[in-house]
């Protein structure tokens, strides 16, 4: 069976951690959607590790990890992810496997992406500028270039011809930056990429799980980004919800177990959109500087407000979330008194569902306030020692969710995860 961990808010909830914490279970981790935007936080020998495009249990040599097809794959990024990840004495290239439906990200890509997001001027979404918008329209517009096609002979002449048609809508946008440098580097890290394990992946999960195998999906980014179901048009480009594991993997629907959703114990975002809960004042830049809340990919300082509910069981509802993770529940350690937006209030109406256009609509949260616990928890390795304050927070949550909180990440570390 197939298990999956994804993130239920706007991404950053530490993702990376908790598939690093799971791995060991599992004979396959494997990534389903997403590109190098994501960025995966591990901590490995004492040492802070941001992963992009490589699966987070690359760590666990017992395990084999898959990009499968609904990845974007940037080669540049994912060869400088190699020698990092190798320099801790891992063989990247035993364990790791592409599939050959991934699709490549190419230079112009990021140029594509570049250009568009500068002509947004005040409009702007806050891409990451890595291509993967791009590189997902040249997939829905059936012009991409995919993993497999490294093995055609006729692969340079793909690539010029794809090259031609972004130069045109380059040309639109009066782009004139040099990228030729970019494309160096491409085509050095494509023969990289070549000599790695190139698999057809939808066969190669599928006779995993007929044999038994245990397979762990990790979703990049988070519900509330899902192209279809998040705060559209400030979402990413891919489905980041349970239902892009069948289309990104190739597997079906009742292969999958547990959902896994994982939440902060308060909310962040990166970029624009709409953030209801966000608090521009001493307490938001509190979050961040006690959550050292910036980009793992940009370094931008991140939004920083209470945890929205609405949202938490707006994301829960359509993941068929089974279990969920609240981390960073140390960064509210010295808090007098937390806050909970139990519903909105719109137009003079209260709702506790999400509305489509949330950015255009006069939303107001409301609030429930609870007692802060005022105390260290970050060496509680025990549910039972956790304080009594931070157990009715949970209880609270578990209650309005209709999913319940089975763990708690109370610190970076590895070992900082106290299980319900």
């Amino acid at each position: 069976m197939v298990d999956v961990i994804l993130g239920l808010q706007w991404g950053d909830e530490g993702k990376g951690k908790i598939v690093d914490y799971f791995a060991p279970g599992y004979d396959i981790v494997a990534r389903f959607q997403g590109g190098p935007n994501a960025g995966h936080t591990l901590y490995v020998e004492g040492k802070k590790v941001v992963l992009h495009q490589i699966p987070s249990g690359i760590f666990h040599q017992g395990a084999e990890n898959i990009i499968g097809g609904g990845v974007v794959l940037d080669p540049v990024i994912l060869q400088q992810e190699c020698k990092t990840v190798e320099g801790f004495g891992i063989d990247v290239k035993k364990n790791l496997l592409i599939s050959h439906r991934t699709n490549l990200i190419l230079p112009t890509h990021r140029a594509l992406d570049k250009a568009s997001e500068m002509q947004k001027g005040e409009g702007k979404i806050g891409s990451t500028l890595k291509g993967i918008g791009p590189a997902y329209m040249d997939k829905t517009g059936r012009n991409a270039l995919r993993v497999g096609d490294l093995l055609n002979k006729n692969f340079t002449s793909q690539y010029i011809k794809l090259r031609l048609k972004h130069q045109r809508l380059l040309d639109n946008f009066n782009f004139t930056e040099d990228i030729s440098s970019w494309e160096d580097n491409f085509f050095e890290a494509i023969e990289t990429l070549r000599s790695f394990k190139i698999i057809n992946g939808e066969y190669y999960i599928n006779n995993k799980i007929a044999e038994g195998k245990k397979v762990l999906a990790e979703g990049a980014q988070a519900a509330m980004l899902d192209i279809d179901f998040g705060t559209y048009p400030y979402v990413t480009s891919s489905n980041t919800i349970s239902a892009g594991v069948c289309t990104g993997l190739g597997i079906a629907p009742q292969k999958i177990e547990r959902v896994l959703g994982i939440t902060k114990s308060y909310c962040t975002r990166v970029g624009g959109g709409p953030f209801p809960t966000e608090l521009e004042d001493e307490t938001g830049e509190k979050l961040r500087k006690i959550g050292s809340e910036f980009g793992a990919t940009t370094g931008r300082p991140r939004r920083c407000g209470w945890i929205d509910l609405v949202a938490l069981k707006y994301a829960c509802m359509i993941n068929g979330v089974t279990d969920v993770v609240m981390t960073k529940a140390d960064v509210l350690d010295s808090f007098e008194n937390l806050q909970l937006c139990t519903s909105y209030t719109i137009n003079g109406e209260q709702t506790q569902e999400v509305p489509l256009q949330m950015e255009k609509l006069p939303l107001q949260p409301n609030y429930k306030t609870m007692k802060g616990w005022n105390a260290d928890t970050t060496s509680i390795k025990d549910a039972g020692k956790l304080p009594e304050d931070m157990k009715k927070y949970i209880a609270f949550m578990n209650e309005y969710l209709g999913a319940p909180v089975k763990y708690v990440s109370n610190g970076p570390g590895r070992d900082q995860i106290v299980s319900l």
